[in-house]
């Protein structure tokens, strides 16, 4: 079984990539032969070190997933060869990845609610100056897509072990 490294990234690395981290970590261990490696990191260096945002911790925590451990770190240039796929939470992070990303890169690098084309879930909204309730739809959300992208996953994984 061949690991899949993937890197959540959104802007800050406190609310939206963290989440994702924890969610399609628990995603993955629903499925019984993919060895996923999950990390987050944020575009910007506003937080490094910092936890995620309490209420990023609050709403995962109301379904199980703890991310309390998890520390802020901004994206380096060996991301895009160490992970194979990393996946920015809106189009401005997508823009900021694809400009600092090395040619020759290995990483396979999108939206992350719009990896593949039978699939468009749009972009995880912020919810960074909300209140509680739009990390819950952001919850809400990523698990939506975490399922989907490991589904997708799972069946890229079947086909290359069919050639």
């Amino acid at each position: 079984m061949k690991t899949i490294k993937v890197l959540t990234v959104c802007l800050g690395n406190i609310c939206r990539s963290p989440a994702a981290q924890g969610i399609l970590q628990a995603a993955a261990t629903q499925h019984k032969g993919l060895d996923l490696q999950v990390d987050s990191a944020g575009t910007a260096a506003y937080h490094i070190g910092k936890s995620p945002d309490p209420r990023s911790i609050r709403a995962l925590s109301d379904v199980g997933v703890n991310i309390s451990a998890q520390q802020a770190r901004q994206v380096k240039a060996e991301d895009f060869d160490y992970f194979d796929w990393i996946v920015a939470m809106d189009a401005d992070n997508l823009a900021n990845l694809k400009a600092i990303q090395p040619a020759h890169s290995h990483a396979k690098l999108v939206m992350f609610g719009a990896y593949h084309t039978s699939v468009a879930l749009g972009e995880v909204q912020d919810p960074y100056y909300g209140e509680y309730d739009g990390f819950v739809v952001m919850r809400e959300h990523l698990q939506r897509i975490s399922e989907r992208f490991v589904a997708h996953l799972m069946s890229v994984d079947q086909e290359s072990s069919c050639l």
